[in-house]
């Protein structure tokens, strides 16, 4: 499930605008006064960035916090390893999207989970960091089946260098159909797989979706909801208008839209990370998109589903009106693995695992964690 943010083709490109110079724009000058609102947002961007590094750095004497490309897939990719005891149990996290790295702004995201776990967030193939090093020309290299494969690898380098046995392996949105695809691949490498947001039936996502939320728009008796929504009747659309419509009542449902602008500010001053990089993170949500959702958009139940050899968790947003609750509740009750589970995120949503991530945090120490410690 996409996540979409504006492009950042630099601060500079939007002051040229602002600055009302059509001349300086096309030649690529900076009239003086934007020149200066630019140092300035630079020195504030700067004094937030060092902050952050700061508030959310590692400190214990067992903690580890790394940040490197590792060879995967024939491509340099990017992956970050932070945790305050290494041996705390290892969580591979697998970012939505497509493309949507968590990188940028998991620093934030995660760090209360660092107590617990050691958290490894991963740019995938096409996506952040990864993209830059890498280029667009492997776009058609970003296949379902490809980064199967590239998730086995990173998992087996995490295994062998920090000396585990297993790993955990949660997915979010994107993720969560790449995570079913390495958890069926390759069970013996993870204690247990967790989805979040987690995508059930594409064939009927949207669709029931919609459904969803005409129901919670008249529920709430929101009349702009309801209109905009009867509009554009249900999925599928001819043009990109009626998916924007769901989206964009699915994300103030959820209060998803002051998520995404926080997330954004995050990754905007995120320690170590340049403006470049924040258009690569836009980029590769552009490069993978176009490359996976017409290979995902015929994944119906039983492709994604079926039987598994490893414990299986769905924690899910109670009102996820993106990768809907109701689906994702009959896709665990379809499914055969040796241990299976859905929790409900109370007053949560498509982001549930960062937007309610105390209580997310509560489910995976209490559920999963003993399955990776014996206790």
């Amino acid at each position: 499930m996409r996540s979409y943010f504006v492009p950042l083709v630099l601060v500079a490109t939007l002051l040229r605008g602002a600055g009302g110079d059509a001349a300086c724009a096309q030649e690529g000058a900076l009239p003086a006064a934007a020149d200066a609102d630019l140092q300035k947002f630079m020195e504030i961007r700067s004094f937030v960035s060092r902050r952050n590094e700061q508030y959310y750095k590692i400190t214990t004497k067992r903690g580890i916090d790394e940040a490197k490309y590792i060879h995967i897939g024939g491509i340099d990719q990017y992956i970050s390893i932070r945790g305050e005891d290494r041996n705390n149990p290892v969580i591979l996290f697998l970012h939505g999207g497509p493309g949507d790295a968590t990188n940028p702004w998991g620093y934030l995201a995660f760090r209360s989970w660092l107590q617990y776990f050691t958290v490894v967030q991963w740019d995938q193939r096409g996506a952040g960091r990864t993209l830059r090093q890498s280029g667009p020309q492997i776009g058609p290299t970003i296949t379902v089946e490809r980064m199967t494969q590239d998730g086995i690898e990173v998992a087996e380098y995490l295994r062998k260098s920090l000396q585990k046995d297993k790993l955990i392996l949660v997915g979010h949105s994107w993720g969560s159909v790449l995570g079913l695809s390495i958890a069926k691949a390759r069970p013996d490498l993870f204690y247990a797989y967790v989805g979040t947001g987690q995508v059930a039936d594409e064939t009927r996502n949207y669709a029931v979706a919609y459904d969803n939320l005409l129901q919670k728009a008249r529920a709430l008796k929101n009349q702009a909801a309801i209109e905009e929504l009867t509009a554009i009747g249900p999925p599928p659309y001819p043009d990109f208008r009626g998916s924007s419509v769901q989206r964009k009542w699915s994300n103030l449902f959820e209060h998803a839209d002051l998520f995404i602008d926080g997330i954004f500010g995050a990754a905007l001053t995120a320690p170590g990370y340049t403006l470049a990089d924040i258009n690569d993170w836009s980029a590769g949500q552009d490069l993978s998109g176009r490359q996976l959702i017409p290979q995902t958009a015929k994944l119906d139940s039983k492709a994604l589903g079926g039987q598994f050899a490893l414990p299986v968790f769905v924690i899910q947003g109670a009102e996820d009106f993106t990768t809907p609750t109701s689906l994702a509740r009959s896709f665990v009750a379809s499914i055969r693995a040796p241990h299976k589970e859905f929790v409900a995120i109370p007053d949560g949503g498509h982001f549930a695992v960062f937007m309610r991530s105390d209580e997310f945090l509560r489910v995976l120490v209490k559920r999963v964690r003993p399955l990776a410690t014996n206790r």
